[in-house]
């Protein structure tokens, strides 16, 4: 199943996005801050109770103002990174949505999941299911198709984009949990998560510090992730570092390579992720070719094959465990 690519390549989205992003994260994190639970590493937040206790205005990634429940009791997901969010608060939805690439929930959430019903695909939300699913709250991504945004709405106007284009998923994560009044929660997640990824960093051995190349393997090529990417930023809170022609600001992927550009995807150790069938068939068909083979991770025998639905995410705090897990796995001696 193909879903659709949530990172552009990193080239043609640059000048456009970049001034709407950094207002979007700031609003997210400064302007949504609230509630009884405001944050503590200092952000204030600027979400207005209406008087009633029912209600709090809070602002979405867009900067849009939005009424939501105090307490939300029914949370529907439409994106794996938002149901992440929600489980790594001790939230459990009523909806969900399949995952990244995939026709069912995430592996790595399914003992997480069972028995909420799913409404759809990746930002793909079926309105009968969603409607019948009764939300109070509708996390909606990084969805930008207008007309489904109003559809939901019209479901509930508590339906929140959560995903500007350029946001890492730390601060993603912190706007969710603004959302669902949870954001003292969402720090204690996150500095966790520092201090485990920091922890096991430390404790590489001989591979502590070592460059790591983390790729998607496209059905036409390879793909190396730039710096912030979610599981780019995973392995620098590890305290490794990045090949040499990797060693590039921006959270997307670049254009597919082709295998004269093969030696690109080179480094200490190599991680190798894919999101459909086709991109899996490429992947074991360069296997065999002399190019790849000629790769010096590969030789050391340090290529590890990982998962793209967690890797090549935009994120949550659960998903980084998991690649904090899998980094541990391959390098620790």
């Amino acid at each position: 199943m193909t879903s659709p690519d949530r990172f552009l390549s990193s080239a043609p989205r640059r000048a456009a996005q970049a001034l709407a992003a950094v207002g979007a994260a700031a609003l997210l994190l400064t302007g949504c801050g609230g509630g009884s639970d405001s944050g503590s590493d200092g952000t204030k937040g600027e979400s207005k109770s209406d008087g009633g206790g029912g209600m709090r205005t809070v602002k979405d990634a867009t900067g849009t103002a939005v009424k939501v429940p105090a307490h939300p009791q029914r949370i529907v997901t439409l994106t794996q990174e938002d149901l992440d969010a929600v489980l790594a608060l001790g939230v459990k939805p009523v909806g969900i949505t399949n995952g990244q690439g995939l026709n069912k929930p995430p592996a790595y959430l399914e003992d997480k999941v069972k028995g909420i019903n799913v409404v759809g695909n990746l930002l793909q939300p079926v309105m009968d299911k969603v409607l019948a699913a009764k939300p109070d709250l509708i996390l909606a991504g990084d969805m930008q198709d207008q007309q489904v945004l109003k559809q939901l709405r019209e479901i509930t106007p508590a339906t929140l984009v959560t995903m500007a284009p350029t946001d890492d998923w730390k601060l993603s994560f912190r706007g969710v949990a603004n959302a669902v009044n949870g954001l003292d929660k969402a720090n204690k997640v996150i500095a966790d998560y520092e201090a485990k990824a920091k922890k096991a960093g430390e404790e590489l051995g001989e591979n502590k510090g070592a460059e790591v190349s983390i790729v998607r393997w496209n059905p036409d090529g390879p793909s190396w992730m730039e710096k912030k990417q979610f599981a780019s930023g995973v392995a620098l809170d590890m305290g490794l570092k990045r090949p040499r022609t990797q060693d590039k600001d921006g959270n997307a992927h670049t254009p597919a390579l082709s295998l004269e550009k093969i030696n690109e995807i080179d480094g200490d150790w190599l991680f190798l992720s894919t999101l459909t069938s086709d991109g899996e068939k490429a992947l074991k068909d360069v296997q065999e070719k002399p190019a790849y083979k000629d790769l010096n991770a590969v030789k050391k025998n340090h290529a590890v094959t990982v998962n793209g639905s967690v890797w090549s995410t935009r994120g949550g705090p659960l998903a980084a465990l998991v690649v904090v897990d899998d980094i541990t796995k391959a390098l620790k001696k």
